[in-house]
């Protein structure tokens, strides 16, 4: 399509269509994002024969791109330094185990079972090794977990896994060069200088219309991503860790916040989660299920038998174990980010793309659906979000998921 205002239409209506359905059936609007994206692929396929949505156009890959950085510079800034600091241990140890037993399980099952390439197998340990934090961050935001400690400590968790998952990826696919090192060392300049001179340039200069902030951030974001991509990484990669460093001052001004998350969401991340699921092959899925099947319980399992007896060592009961160990199966935007990465890089093909992403897509939707239905731990609520839980128990149908 050359008309770049109906391609963005078109877009656009099916970000709309995906969050009606998220809200209808109560799911995570990243997930219905990606499922409406394979779905529309898929007919435009069947109806037109060869014709594309436009996922490979420049704006289009650019937009997804910026929405992947900026949501998991999101996701790091929600990150209570109060918290982590007394909560360390757990963490650490619940996102270590959650990163290396589907990374290693994986990538064995891939290699060994499906017969994949050395590197693919690796891949496949990387993009099955995670833990989503669109997911998760919008669970804890939508019931209230996201002001209590149990979900401050469980977003810590996600950060230790995914920060897993990105050292992974960059030491296993990034060649070690000059870039390398030159992107490594200023990266670290980087996380350690703007903590001190954020607060500084934000109280002089922000708090104004022009919304120096927001633009303060992207220019970090930006750089650091370009940085990246010269020295043959990912762009998303540094986000992650800049959220996190600022998460004690962008963190703590909930305004600003709220303003990215109305750029992320309104417009950045549809772009991305709409091009992801726009990627996969559903005739690829269908000529081999098996394979989708063997790689999606070599992730669940090797995620749930990992995770469940590190996070009792821990302390927690009554249904709040089984909830946290469901949300870290969870798998979603670094799962994508990752197999986009492998894909576009030449590491996996189309097919093995698509399999890793429906599986990724099915470890976002089934554990979470499975632990807001059964294992909510409603007694560790915020007091307004547990009366409204209550509320809507008692008009849902019996067995009804949350959202």
């Amino acid at each position: 399509m050359d008309n770049t205002w109906f391609l963005a239409a078109l877009w656009i209506g099916l970000a709309l269509v995906a969050t009606l359905l998220a809200i209808w059936f109560k799911v995570s609007t990243a997930l219905s994002e990606i499922v409406v994206g394979m779905a529309a692929q898929l007919i435009v396929v069947v109806l037109i024969g060869g014709a594309e949505l436009g996922a490979q156009t420049p704006w289009i890959s650019f937009l997804a791109g910026t929405g992947a950085i900026v949501l998991t510079f999101l996701a790091g800034a929600e990150i209570d330094p109060a918290v982590f600091r007394v909560k360390w241990k757990e963490a650490t140890v619940v996102g270590l185990v959650s990163f290396l037993a589907p990374f290693l399980g994986s990538a064995a099952v891939a290699y060994y079972l499906l017969g994949w390439e050395p590197m693919a197998a690796w891949l496949a340990g990387v993009a099955l090794s995670t833990t989503s934090v669109a997911v998760v961050y919008a669970v804890m935001l939508e019931l209230g977990f996201n002001t209590t400690d149990y979900g401050k400590v469980i977003l810590a968790a996600c950060f230790i896994t995914d920060l897993g998952t990105v050292i992974a990826l960059g030491l296993i696919f990034s060649p070690f060069t000059m870039r390398t090192l030159a992107f490594v060392a200023l990266s670290l300049t980087v996380f350690v200088v703007l903590p001190f001179v954020t607060p500084g340039i934000f109280r002089r200069y922000g708090g104004r219309v022009s919304e120096f902030e927001a633009k303060f951030i992207l220019l970090a974001l930006f750089a650091t991503g370009g940085l990246a991509l010269w020295a043959d990484s990912e762009p998303v990669l540094p986000s992650y860790i800049i959220g996190m460093v600022l998460a004690g001052t962008v963190g703590k001004d909930h305004a600003l916040i709220r303003r990215l998350r109305t750029l992320t969401f309104g417009l950045l991340t549809p772009f991305y989660f709409l091009r992801a699921g726009s990627l996969v092959s559903v005739p690829a899925l269908v000529a081999a299920p098996g394979t989708l099947a063997v790689l999606f319980f070599a992730k669940m399992v090797s995620k749930l038998a990992g995770v469940f007896p590190s996070v009792r060592i821990f302390g927690h009961r009554e249904g709040a174990d089984v909830y946290y160990t469901l949300m870290m199966s969870t798998g979603l935007t670094f799962g994508t980010i990752s197999a986009l990465f492998g894909l576009s890089h030449g590491v996996i093909t189309p097919a093995q793309y698509s399999h890793l992403v429906a599986v990724v897509i099915g470890s976002a939707v089934i554990p979470t659906m499975i632990a807001n239905a059964w294992f909510m731990p409603r007694h560790l609520l915020p007091a307004t979000a547990a009366s409204r839980e209550s509320a809507e128990a008692g008009a849902r149908p019996s067995g009804a998921p949350t959202s």
